[in-house]
């Protein structure tokens, strides 16, 4: 049986086509099959997988919901995360084929340290130790340390405990190059070629009034291809696998 690489997209209600294209990206651009699909709050919380309070902080619906992604996938070898605001300029396989060994979750390990207050959309920025570690994380759910990751967890785990990744042990978490996890306007721009991911953290060009950012032009192309393919809209994950 051929891999299929399970992957999780949040998605938030005032912009879902922006998860989208973002698995529209990537999935065009894979030479492995993908299943992915979104983590809409509200099918999370009709089945009973997501039950937090609202928290002020959270800049986006997916905030804590993405620790579910393990356990939506049933703990059953490699799943992976990414936020929505994602473009994807690579093939995905070359990003699985780079990983190391004998890690239990993988991450581009930045040290992100924004200097503006507010986003774009005016949602206030927050920092804190390993921001942007979990905006992209590969899961290997056969080992054991993942299962710290349970629903429980996902529901009940604070902020720190959950985003700086303190369910793992530092050993287990491997580290991913950082061209698959590019800040938009906190990191250069290569030398030559693009990022191989994209990532519009601080808010992109499907804001009107943010049509300049870096690569805006490639995002804004990606959402003229998508919807030339009639705007395929990824299913939402709702269910636990049954044991």
């Amino acid at each position: 049986m051929e891999f299929q690489l399970d992957v999780y997209v949040g998605s938030d209600r005032p912009n879902p086509h922006v998860a989208d294209i973002c698995a529209f990206s990537m999935q065009r651009r894979a030479s492995i099959p993908l299943r992915i699909r979104a983590l809409r709050l509200d099918h999370l919380v009709d089945a009973k997988l997501y039950w937090r309070d609202v928290d002020p902080l959270a800049s986006t619906e997916f905030t804590y919901s993405r620790f579910l992604t393990p356990a939506l996938n049933g703990y059953a070898g490699l799943s992976m995360f990414c936020d929505n605001d994602f473009l994807w300029l690579a093939d995905v396989k070359e990003l699985l084929e780079g990983l190391e060994t004998g890690k239990a979750v993988h991450c581009v390990k930045h040290d992100h340290r924004p200097t503006e207050e507010t986003k774009m959309d005016g949602r206030k920025q927050t920092s804190y130790p390993r921001k942007n570690w979990s905006s992209l994380m590969i899961f290997d759910g056969t080992d054991e340390r993942v299962r710290a990751l349970t629903v429980e967890a996902a529901n009940e785990g604070t902020g720190a405990f959950l985003h700086r990744l303190q369910w793992m042990p530092d050993e287990g978490i491997g580290g991913i190059p950082d061209s698959w996890n590019w800040l938009e306007g906190s990191m250069p721009k290569p030398a030559e070629g693009t990022p191989k991911a994209i990532h519009y953290t601080r808010g992109g060009p499907w804001y009107e009034d943010w049509q300049t950012a870096d690569y805006a032009n490639l995002w804004l192309a990606e959402k003229k291809a998508w919807e030339e393919a009639g705007s395929p809209s990824i299913e939402a994950a709702d269910a636990l696998p049954a044991s």
